[in-house]
């Protein structure tokens, strides 16, 4: 694989189990050179059914992929505070240096439910971890950029836009306010020459989206419809 991101600087969030898809993004972007500043927060994964791992055996496995000169740190943090967003991008380039980019890979799960049982409660945590948070980062994450070509910020949604997600109002509608602001705030960022892309982690697989990617939590759908749930 070519290195193309030797010298530059990946924050991703959402980091803490192995099969999951921050994990992946961060190996491949190791694997081009970047050094990794990834966020987790084990707690959210402990209460889900795939679990989390351990923190430091993931950090452990994730450094042979980096090549000579990178490095990585690692922050637990719970994007669901007012600060938490600005206090990431702070710590990263305290750790690091300046940031290139920022991939905006966690999510609330879980605490959901359709119409009915909808809260304010439900809405409001699921609004600031998932859509608040991201945006906040990704401002912070602008407001440090010094402007070099090459700026990158990836967002990721689900399948809000393919079909109904009725189980899920809540998750849905804080991924929908991602998915329709994009045009808005990537037009904002092409100043500063940083580019936004928002991608789908969706089950229904298109012709503009990656389709299913092979998570812990798929593998639990997976054996809930063998069982016949």
């Amino acid at each position: 694989m070519s290195q193309p991101l030797i010298g530059r600087v990946a924050v991703i969030t959402g980091v803490s189990r192995r099969r999951g898809i921050g994990f992946a993004v961060a190996s491949r972007l190791a694997a081009m050179g970047a050094s990794l500043f990834i966020q987790h927060y084990r707690p959210h994964d402990a209460d889900q059914p795939w679990g989390a791992d351990k923190i430091d055996e993931l950090v452990a496995e994730l450094q042979p992929s980096l090549v000579s000169g990178a490095s990585i740190s690692e922050m637990s943090l719970d994007l669901s505070e007012a600060q938490a967003a600005e206090a990431l991008i702070e710590a990263a380039t305290t750790a690091l240096g300046h940031l290139n980019i920022l991939v905006c890979n966690h999510a609330k799960s879980g605490g959901d439910g359709p119409l009915a049982e909808m809260t304010a409660e439900k809405l409001d945590m699921h609004w600031r971890v998932n859509a608040r948070s991201t945006l906040l980062a990704t401002r912070a994450f602008a407001e440090q950029y010094d402007g070099r070509e090459g700026g990158r910020v990836v967002w990721m949604t689900s399948g809000q836009g393919q079909g109904p997600m009725s189980d899920t109002i809540a998750y849905a509608m804080s991924k929908a306010a991602l998915a329709g602001l994009t045009a808005s705030v990537a037009d904002g960022l092409l100043e500063r020459k940083i580019l936004l892309n928002t991608s789908s982690k969706t089950l229904t697989s298109t012709s503009c989206q990656p389709g299913p990617t092979e998570t812990s939590a798929i593998a639990r759908i997976r054996l809930d419809s063998h069982r016949g749930r």
